[in-house]
């Protein structure tokens, strides 16, 4: 009997199964894969059989069928989770490989796009700047490449060689100048032509003396000036200014935060137009080099972007002992159309042109190393001057030699005094013991070169020292932990008054005073 119970339960079960794989109206009662399906999970049926057959077979015959119905249940729920777990991998495969091939097919579809317009918008710059530079595309077959085809004999240096050709020009006039000024006459006449002067007459700038001072004797001092403060006190009028009174405009350089190195001040060689794309700071160089003009160029707000990186070059060439050695590399190699001042692929810089650089400190720049500080000469512009009656005042040209003659003879006749070098060196003792800081030789030969033209403009010598100790010195305080030294900066400041006087170095106290209340 239990036998006959356990055929006909599992008949059912078995039934349905061989009905989904071989299905037909003949297989099962219901017809077709849903009908045996239905029969698999026709739980009435089961129960029918158990209650057919419970009062026909033993206790333990009927615990055993129980058994074998609780089987075949798990059997199901396993049959239900495997159709169910692979029927979902296969469903997200086959629509996931139909959205990724739709996603790839979009992306490859826009790059194209892409590479077309910037294609494109290449050969319209192409275009623009060869037909700026005076040059003509040369027209050829669909798909021939011809812009970088040269007309024979053509410079690949186009602003250089037009250069060239300006100063070939037997008419061309050069500056006759003036031999007639001392430096502190020099300094006034500029202050009052920057307040009052015909050329210039709706923009009246006025400038303290000291600023002027400071100005040509860090010109005496170094070929980079660094103009800082806040914005709006004039720090890139007053060079502008001064290419004006020199009747030789200033070059402004704007810098942006991209500039990462040389190329943007010099420029490069462009491979696919066989031509050097010149910059106007290397043209205004290369005019230099054909007169004794003064050149100026700014780094306006120079320091938006490293000025170690893209200056590098020019802060290690200019600090060179022998001007001969002022030399970069344009190209690798010469062509013989090359300008007559490139010589080899090098160019020797101009002895006549100085580099101001103007800097705002604030979030958005980044701060100046002491690499750039300690070539330089930093001067700061934190106060625009009351306004005075000048006279009208016209330009003066002036040469470069005779200028810097002037300051030989300054640097001779005003000599810093033994007395105060000897009270640098102690000082520069007394710094490395108490703040573990160093003058330097460096600064030390800006000193002596430095204070003498400053006194020659009108200035004094210990004022010279003040600012010279207070901008290349105690500047470097900044990055010391002020919060643990407080009481060694209150010593130094009697130390300077014990040596100096208690009415001189000024500057430089009133800066630890400052300093010293940040912490």
């Amino acid at each position: 009997m239990f036998g006959k119970f356990i055929k006909e339960f599992l008949g059912i079960f078995f039934g349905g199964l061989l009905g989904v794989f071989f299905s037909s109206p003949k297989t099962n009662s219901y017809g077709g894969v849903f009908g045996a399906i239905f029969q698999i999970f026709n739980f009435p049926a089961y129960i029918d059989v158990f209650k057919f057959y419970k009062d026909k077979v033993s206790t333990g015959e009927f615990v055993g069928g129980i058994f074998i119905f609780i089987l075949i249940v798990a059997a199901l729920v396993a049959i239900v989770w495997v159709i169910i777990f692979f029927g979902k991998r296969l469903f997200k495969k086959i629509i996931g490989d139909k959205v990724l091939n739709q996603d790839l097919m979009d992306e490859i579809n826009n790059l194209k796009r892409e590479l077309i317009k910037t294609t494109r918008e290449k050969d319209r710059i192409l275009g623009l700047k060869i037909a700026y530079q005076g040059y003509d595309i040369l027209e050829g077959e669909e798909g021939e490449d011809t812009s970088s085809e040269k007309k024979e004999g053509e410079s690949r240096f186009y602003k250089l060689t037009e250069v060239d050709n300006i100063y070939k020009n037997p008419e061309h006039k050069y500056h006759e100048f003036n031999d007639d000024f001392t430096l502190e006459s020099l300094c006034d006449t500029f202050r009052n032509y920057a307040a009052n002067n015909p050329d210039r007459p709706w923009r009246k700038l006025y400038y303290e003396p000291k600023i002027i001072r400071l100005f040509f004797a860090s010109m005496a001092t170094t070929r980079l000036i660094i103009l800082q403060g806040i914005s709006g006190t004039g720090k890139t009028s007053l060079p502008e200014c001064i290419g004006h009174f020199l009747d030789n405009p200033t070059t402004i350089a704007s810098v942006q935060p991209s500039w990462r190195d040389r190329t943007e001040l010099f420029g490069y060689f462009n491979e696919f137009t066989k031509r050097f794309n010149e910059t106007e700071v290397l043209r205004a160089m290369y005019d230099a080099t054909y007169n004794d003009d003064i050149y100026i160029t700014v780094l306006d707000e120079m320091n938006i972007a490293r000025v170690e990186y893209y200056f590098a070059e020019m802060l290690s060439i200019l600090e060179m002992p022998s001007r001969d050695q002022w030399v970069i590399d344009l190209v690798p190699s010469a062509w013989p159309s090359d300008p007559a001042h490139v010589v080899k692929g090098r160019f020797k810089l101009p002895e006549n042109m100085w580099y101001v650089g103007t800097a705002n400190n604030d979030d958005s720049t980044f701060a100046i190393s002491d690499k750039v500080y300690d070539r330089g000469m930093p001067i700061n512009i934190n106060s625009k001057a009351q306004p005075f009656d000048a006279p009208l005042t016209e330009h003066m040209c002036i040469s470069y030699k005779k200028l810097e003659e002037l300051f030989a003879k300054a640097q001779e006749e005003h000599r810093v005094s033994d007395e105060n070098l000897q009270k640098f060196e102690e000082m520069d003792n007394y710094v490395i013991e108490h703040f573990r800081l160093a003058f330097g030789n460096r600064i030390v030969k800006q000193l002596r070169e430095f204070v003498p033209v400053y006194v020659a403009c009108g200035g004094t010598e210990i004022d010279g020292l003040d600012y010279v100790l207070c901008n290349k010195i105690l500047r470097k305080f900044e990055s010391l932990n002020l919060a643990y030294i407080r009481d060694e900066v209150d010593d130094y400041i009697q130390y300077l008054s014990d040596h100096f006087g208690e009415e001189n170095m000024q500057e430089c106290k009133e800066y630890l005073t400052r300093l010293k209340k940040l912490f």
